[in-house]
């Protein structure tokens, strides 16, 4: 038995919300209760590079993380925090550059060493095409941001990883453990190739530059699975950094990865299950020394409810640390070396990935494979394959499909308090200040930075991170910045990957019955089909759950009409009068909901669309369902609601009420099947 003990991995909690000084309170608070590393949580808006006040920015200010709009709001982010002795993770991509930016000039404010700067900007663009849904410009512009950072960082801020490869949103957009891994390794080749062909870093900069890629990754529930992915991981990292990039030095070729345990598999039915779900999870990515991760982040037992409240978050801290200093794993070498199961899963998992990665790299790599659409359809298929997995029960969660009788919690007796609300007047404060803020400084200034910014995003070669210094100097604002780059590369429309996922309605099956319920329905209505219009409102851009009701739709038999994620509340409603559809559904989870769906609602009844059925899903509280169920929305789905053929049975019997029909088709009775039969 080893006689030291070794040091615990960094200990964080994803947080940020409202406002830079309630998120600067947070911060204090759980860096007190022990927490060793802060993770930041952007708003939607920071983001996607709009300013409070944009109108796509209309109920997201503050919802899913704290706005960052000037270098004002960083500095009150990390009042009284010292940045030189703070390691921060900063989850921000498109934007990456221009937030690091501002993390950089507030360090200089206070005199602190830049050069010892610690820390992470995640900076994988690839991922938000396929899962996240926050990229901007096109895959080869933002590409160049990601390089031009990552040169930047190696040579000025050298303790800094300029990038964290994310795989842990590719497993929550429905990716196996073999997808994750492949995906996020062409990811890092694209990146590394990148880096290296663009003439701004030597020899020896690229051996550090590859000493510095770290990862981010998901860990589910099956426990041996994510423990030998893991190592697998490792060992495909190894060997790529010494055969491609032929890195001799195997501390720089170390696979360095944080983590945050699965949120996709966390149910809003029976959610004290969830804790321990989040347990085993940690155990996968912490138990296996020689594959453990760096940094720990754990979601909360009541995130399929709502945002998490402080207490929430306190909970799953206290998790790290008791495995971390109550335990004696930390006195152990590797508890899985020599395991004959674990090297077979190992070997498997490897050889599966290895020959996926190779298949990407023939495409032409991983951008190639974006704009392909290959991989966003490979994940919606994955994904539809899990989902029907769970439906069948094949694939069991405890209080969803199975042992689903419980006793009364006391943890969500009063649900309206078991998440944390939002401060209605937190937007209207983030307006108000951006605005005094645009009228203190010199316009002058502001438009010389901004031009200079334009001149060198049109000079191939110039790395942008020089300009972007300037305009945070100049106090250009986050909008700003990015609508200057807009106007230079463009903006990009990922492909959804719905209309690749394979078509599987086997005959006799719940979902035939539901399909020639929409045919009898079309036909009572005497239309050719029914049309559902999918709509993602505002800037949330986790749209799994959209594509897998658009595919489960299409499955039965309607006409579905999906533009993706990111419109505003009068495209959707422009949409709905363009397209005639029978029935409009609207997926949010970032919370704008309450602000969103009522103002969808008017431009439909304004323009004369009234009596068209509307359906919301999302993470939604009980109270704010009842809320937009009065308001005039039909039905109201949330994470419980786990079964897509039954929503879209609903959303037929919606139609026929709508239209009134009775609740039954005609064919229907005249079979005797009742019509909530899925």
């Amino acid at each position: 038995m080893s006689t030291e003990r070794d040091e615990p991995w960094l200990m964080r909690t994803y947080a940020g919300h409202s406002s830079a000084a309630a998120s600067n309170a947070l911060y204090r608070r759980n860096l007190a209760k022990g927490q060793t590393g802060l993770s930041v949580a952007f708003d939607l808006p920071t983001q996607t590079g709009y300013d409070p006040d944009h109108p796509l920015a209309r109920g997201e200010v503050g919802r899913v993380g704290v706005p960052i709009a000037h270098v004002g709001d960083m500095r009150e982010l990390f009042d009284g925090i010292p940045l030189d002795a703070t390691n921060t993770s900063m989850t921000i991509n498109a934007t990456a550059m221009w937030l690091l930016a501002l993390y950089r000039a507030v360090a200089a404010e206070r005199g602190a060493d830049v050069a010892s700067l610690a820390g992470t900007t995640q900076n994988d663009i690839v991922k938000e095409y396929l899962s996240r849904g926050t990229h901007v410009f096109p895959p080869g512009p933002s590409l160049r941001l990601t390089c031009d950072l990552i040169a930047y960082t190696v040579a000025e801020i050298p303790r800094w990883n300029p990038i964290n490869i994310c795989s842990y949103h590719l497993q929550e957009a429905g990716a196996t453990p073999v997808q994750e891994i492949a995906f996020a390794l062409a990811t890092a080749v694209a990146v590394l190739d990148t880096v290296r062909d663009s003439g701004q870093v030597d020899d020896a900069g690229f051996t550090r530059v590859v000493g510095r890629v770290s990862f981010f990754v998901n860990a589910g529930v099956r426990f041996v699975e994510e423990l030998c992915k893991m190592r697998a991981f490792a060992r495909l990292w190894d060997d790529i950094t010494r055969e491609r990039y032929g890195v001799t030095d195997a501390r720089h070729r170390r696979f360095r990865y944080g983590v945050q345990v699965n949120s996709l598999g966390l149910t809003e039915a029976q959610p004290e299950n969830n804790l321990p779900r989040i347990v085993l999870e940690m155990l996968g990515v912490t138990l296996s020394k020689g594959a453990r991760a760096r940094a720990v982040q754990l979601p909360t037992w009541n995130e399929a409810l709502g945002l998490p409240r402080p207490w929430d978050q306190q909970w799953s801290l206290r998790a790290q640390q008791i495995l971390a200093y109550e335990s004696d794993l930390l006195e152990h070498g590797d508890l899985f070396d020599g395991s004959i199961v674990v090297e077979a899963k190992v070997d498997e998992l490897a050889a599966e990935a290895r020959a996926e990665l190779d298949r990407i790299l023939d495409m032409g790599g991983a951008i190639a494979a974006v704009e392909s659409g290959y991989l966003k359809s490979s994940l919606v298929a994955a994904h539809a394959r899990r989902r029907a997995r769970i439906e069948s029960g094949e694939e069991k969660v405890v209080g969803v499909n199975c042992f689903e009788t419980t006793e009364p919690s006391p943890l969500t007796a009063d649900l309206d308090t078991a998440v944390h609300r939002m401060d209605p007047e937190a937007e209207r404060a983030a307006v108000a200040r951006i605005r005094e803020w645009r009228a203190a400084r010199s316009a002058a200034d502001v438009r010389t930075a901004l031009a200079r910014l334009a001149t060198d995003a049109r000079s191939p070669g110039v790395n942008l991170m020089p300009a972007t210094l300037a305009c945070v100097e100049a106090g250009v604002t986050t909008g700003e910045w990015a609508r200057t780059l807009r106007e230079v590369f463009g903006e990009y429309r990922a492909p959804t990957g719905v209309a690749a996922a394979p078509v599987t309605v086997p005959e006799g099956s719940p979902l035939a019955r539901v399909r020639d319920r929409v045919h009898a329905t079309a036909a009572e209505l005497g239309t050719g089909g029914l049309r559902l219009l999918i709509g993602k409102p505002g800037l949330d851009g986790h749209s799994n759950g959209a594509e897998q009701i658009a595919v489960r739709a299409r499955d039965a038999g309607f006409e579905v009409i999906y533009q993706g994620i990111r419109l505003t509340p009068r495209q959707i409603a422009a949409a709905a009068v363009a397209e005639d559809p029978h029935c409009v559904g609207l997926s949010i989870l970032s919370g704008a909901h309450t602000e969103l769906v009522p103002e969808i609602l008017r431009l439909l009844r304004q323009s004369g669309a009234g009596d068209l059925p509307v359906v919301v899903g999302g993470i939604i509280p009980a109270a704010d369902a009842a809320r937009l169920r009065r308001a005039g929305v039909a039905a109201v789905y949330t994470p419980k609601d786990f079964d897509l053929t039954e929503i879209i049975d609903a959303i037929v019997t919606e139609i026929r009420r709508a239209n009134g029909l009775p609740a039954t088709t005609r064919a229907a009775a005249t079979k005797g099947v009742p019509a909530s039969c899925p």
